[in-house]
């Protein structure tokens, strides 16, 4: 097998790169703020086998700061030794949708029971009439295992 060095998009279809995207750990979303600081932020997100898709109300302040600028960051991680964590970077388009964003209601049914998903779905329509989706396409992937797949400064 050919090593696949960090940064090559290939490393989305590793077999510990699919568990973090079909996992239930949210992702930490890392932007640059307006005043040029940074900010990084749990989100739940959906994977589609090409892109990472979020969700929020039209109203989120992130909103403003990724259309200023839309480079941002993600980390997925587990929490379970050796650790497993996925890095991805790329542009973040926005895009409002009327109603819940589809990718919103299937990452709700991931991180939920069904029945429960529902309820909060439902709870989420009677609030928003509308939603902003985020779609980062990756333009850069990395995966540390820590068992095979090392940060460069352990790396020989």
């Amino acid at each position: 097998m050919k090593a696949v060095h960090q940064g090559n998009l290939e490393l989305l279809q590793h077999p510990a790169s699919q568990e973090l995207l079909h996992s239930k750990i949210p992702a930490r979303l890392a932007y640059v703020w307006t005043d040029g600081t940074p900010r990084a932020i749990p989100i739940w997100f959906h994977w589609n086998g090409r892109d990472i898709i979020m969700a929020t109300p039209p109203k989120a302040p992130k909103l403003k700061a990724l259309a200023r600028n839309p480079k941002v960051a993600l980390t997925i991680d587990d929490n379970i030794f050796p650790h497993k964590v996925l890095l991805v970077r790329g542009t973040a388009r926005l895009e409002t949708v009327d109603g819940i964003v589809p990718e919103y209601a299937a990452a709700a049914e991931r991180y939920f029971e069904p029945e429960l998903a529902q309820a909060w779905l439902q709870q989420l329509r009677s609030q928003i009439s509308s939603m902003v989706r985020i779609t980062i396409t990756p333009e850069w992937a990395a995966l540390l295992d820590f068992k095979t797949r090392f940060p460069s400064a352990l790396s020989s």
